[in-house]
């Protein structure tokens, strides 16, 4: 059995059996001895080189941003991260006081979440960057649904996947989060259809940030796991079952104000919770997906 069938297999056995995330290890692993990889070059020999020059290039970066003042040893890392992706993309502001692009609050949330999972700057960097790349790019180009995998979030991890994603585009996920949440609980949409929060709910946060600074980095990873494998609906399944956890409160509320508000800052507690039936409900309503390698 090759390398490929033993990390498809497993994935899908556990998971048929109820167990969520239990193969990440073993999935690292395997994923660390691939031949193709997102960030790194298809042969292990060109490792050690390319990311040599992936640090290089990093410092030369970082060293301009320092001589023309836009950072210093103070900045914040993720601020760094933001004003390095800006001067390389060709949108550098003129003055380091000139506000934030929404775009660049994105960036910068992610990139604060990312720290919390990758040790290294460099590596951080460079995935914080791919990540988002594709999030611009891709996703916002893709209709068709395709196959879907799963990957891990790591310095190595296989982003060339990103670019399969399954339906639907991040622009019509707030049409499908409505869809499915009709179809889990339309009491709970009615409420919010008449207290005018549908339109208002935080789908930036959710879709755009990918619930970056929404939850913690321990629940995060296991959603970025299946975001980096190309699976962004994942995205829409985690924003219905927060709403379905939070049923109570929600319906207690009676303005769009105060649910959006509420549903920004949600509780930490239930995260890993809401996070596991979210998978579930992907599960339910997508089926068990192919894992392709």
């Amino acid at each position: 059995m090759t390398e490929d069938s033993q990390r498809n297999f497993r994935s899908v056995y556990y998971e048929k059996v109820g167990f969520r995330g239990v193969e990440e290890k073993k999935s690292l692993e395997i994923l660390l001895k691939d031949d193709r990889l997102g960030i790194l070059p298809p042969h292990h020999e060109s490792h050690a080189k390319v990311m040599m020059y992936r640090k290089e290039q990093y410092l030369d970066v970082l060293h301009a941003l320092k001589v023309v003042r836009f950072v210093s040893d103070a900045t914040p890392q993720a601020e760094v991260y933001l004003r390095m992706y800006q001067l390389e993309s060709g949108k550098l502001p003129r003055s380091p006081s000139f506000p934030l692009e929404p775009d660049d609050e994105v960036f910068l949330a992610i990139a604060k979440a990312m720290e919390e999972m990758v040790e290294d700057s460099v590596d951080c960097y460079w995935i914080t960057r791919r990540f988002v790349n594709q999030l611009n790019t891709k996703w916002s180009l893709m209709l068709s649904p395709s196959l879907e995998c799963n990957g891990m979030v790591s310095a190595h991890c296989n982003l060339c996947l990103l670019g399969s994603n399954d339906s639907p585009a991040l622009a019509s996920q707030p049409k499908a989060f409505e869809q499915y949440l009709n179809l889990e609980d339309g009491r709970l949409l009615t409420h919010l259809r008449m207290c005018s929060a549908a339109p208002k709910l935080p789908y930036d946060l959710w879709f755009k940030r990918c619930f970056a600074g929404c939850l913690p980095e321990s629940s995060l990873q296991r959603v970025w796991d299946k975001v980096v494998s190309g699976s962004c609906k994942i995205l829409v399944f985690v924003a219905v079952e927060i709403l379905l956890t939070f049923k109570i409160k929600v319906m207690a509320l009676n303005s769009a104000e105060k649910i959006t508000k509420f549903l920004e800052n949600i509780p930490q507690d239930s995260s890993d919770a809401i996070v596991s039936k979210a998978i579930d409900l992907w599960h339910k309503h997508c089926g068990t997906p192919v894992h392709s390698s």
